[in-house]
Formats: C-alpha cells, sequence, structure tokens
C-alpha cells in the first residue's frame, strides 16, 4: 500500500489491474469485503469504499446473497478509460515539451521507439 493515496482507492485500483491482466475474469468473483479487510488489515468500512467504486463504475455488480462479481464488458471499459487517461496524462504533456525543445512528432516517435523495452 503506498501511503500517500487513500486505501479505497487503492483497492479499487488493484481490482481493476487485475481485471485488465486477466487474473481476474469477466463474471468471476472477488474478494468479500471481509477478505479485503483481512489482508489489507483495515476498517471493513474503508474495503466497501473502495469495492462500491467500483460498483459505481459497472466494474462489478452485486449479487444479493452471494457476492461481488466482475461485469461483463468490465475489461474494455477499463481499458478504454485508462486509454484516454493515459492520452490526457501522458501524451499531451509529452507533445507540448517536445514542442518547446524543438523536438518534431517523428523525432519523438524515434526517441520512443528507441527506448521501447519489449515484453
Amino acid at each position: 500500500m503506498d501511503d500517500s493515496r487513500p486505501i479505497f482507492i487503492q483497492i479499487a485500483e488493484k481490482v481493476e489491474n487485475d481485471i485488465i491482466e486477466g487474473t481476474l475474469p469477466e463474471e468471476e468473483q472477488i474478494p468479500s469485503i471481509n477478505e479485503f479487510a483481512a489482508f489489507y488489515r483495515i476498517n471493513p468500512a474503508t474495503a466497501l469504499k473502495g469495492v462500491n467504486r467500483l460498483v459505481d463504475d459497472g466494474i462489478v455488480a452485486k449479487r444479493r446473497g452471494i457476492g461481488m462479481f466482475v461485469t461483463k464488458g468490465a475489461r474494455n471499459r477499463l481499458i478504454k478509460r485508462r486509454q484516454e487517461r493515459f492520452a490526457a496524462e501522458y501524451v499531451q504533456p509529452l507533445i507540448i515539451e517536445a514542442q518547446k525543445l524543438g523536438i518534431s512528432i517523428d523525432d519523438l516517435a524515434g526517441m520512443l521507439r528507441a527506448e521501447r523495452i519489449d515484453a
């Protein structure tokens, strides 16, 4: 856990990352509030707040008496949202800085290709 950010946000992001990476498939049950609370040694209300963010976003859904499950299409929605955020938070500032330094888009693309780490 990162002390600089609220724990409930970190729990929501952990579940989102697991969905994106495929370790938590669509229609699969996520850990319970009590499991989150015990694992992270936090108040169950904090864990519930993180999970409720996912419910509000339509990423997980409550099944009465059973638990919380990843919704169909959640992975694609998360990827699309993160791509949009990536463009706004990283690509646009990168292009602005490159323009200030007189770096062309072609040169910038070349720099990115040179720095790319293939998985």
